[in-house]
């Protein structure tokens, strides 16, 4: 009997490890889309500068690596629909929270409360002035949400350009 279950106990973790092997391509698959915790200021002070100079506002995204529906909102953000309204209107910067202990003075500077959830979001004039402050938690739930959401929030917090009126998408 003793023999029997030490024969089980070591296939089982054999089977374990193989499937620990087989699926370590998919995950490793997934992009990291936060760049290192310490690129956050650099960043965004080169966000800031470009987007004053092509009269944007910088949109900020507080996450991390690990955060799956922090791969979703990218995924949105980049889609075909949103990705025109994006580029014409913001300055896209990710901010890695590591494990919700990185960059929290950012977030604090911003009134993102991390403990919410990520991916939260920030919007910010060409002047570094909040515009936009995620203070609950609207998009730590992006797996259940649908894209139109981000176009949604693109659209509400564009900048309104000379000559245009604020429901037109690329204006």
């Amino acid at each position: 009997m003793r023999r029997l279950l030490s024969c089980n106990f070591w296939r089982f973790w054999v089977a374990l490890l193989v499937m620990a092997i087989s699926l370590a391509p998919a995950f490793s698959a997934i992009p990291d889309i936060y760049p290192a915790s310490e690129r956050a200021k650099p960043d965004l002070a080169a966000a800031l500068k470009s987007a004053a100079s092509a009269h944007k506002r910088v949109l900020v995204v507080f996450g991390g690596n690990w955060c799956g529906d922090c791969h979703v909102l990218d995924l949105y953000l980049h889609d075909p629909t949103n990705r025109p309204i994006l580029e014409a209107n913001y300055v896209l910067v990710n901010v890695n929270i590591g494990m919700k202990d990185e960059n929290l003075d950012l977030a604090a500077r911003y009134f993102v409360p991390i403990d919410k959830g990520v991916p939260a979001l920030v919007v910010l004039d060409s002047r570094g002035k909040l515009i936009y402050s995620q203070r609950e938690h609207q998009f730590s739930a992006m797996r259940r949400m649908e894209s139109s959401a981000v176009t949604g929030f693109l659209i509400q917090w564009k900048p309104v350009k000379p000559g245009c009126s604020a429901v037109q998408v690329n204006c």
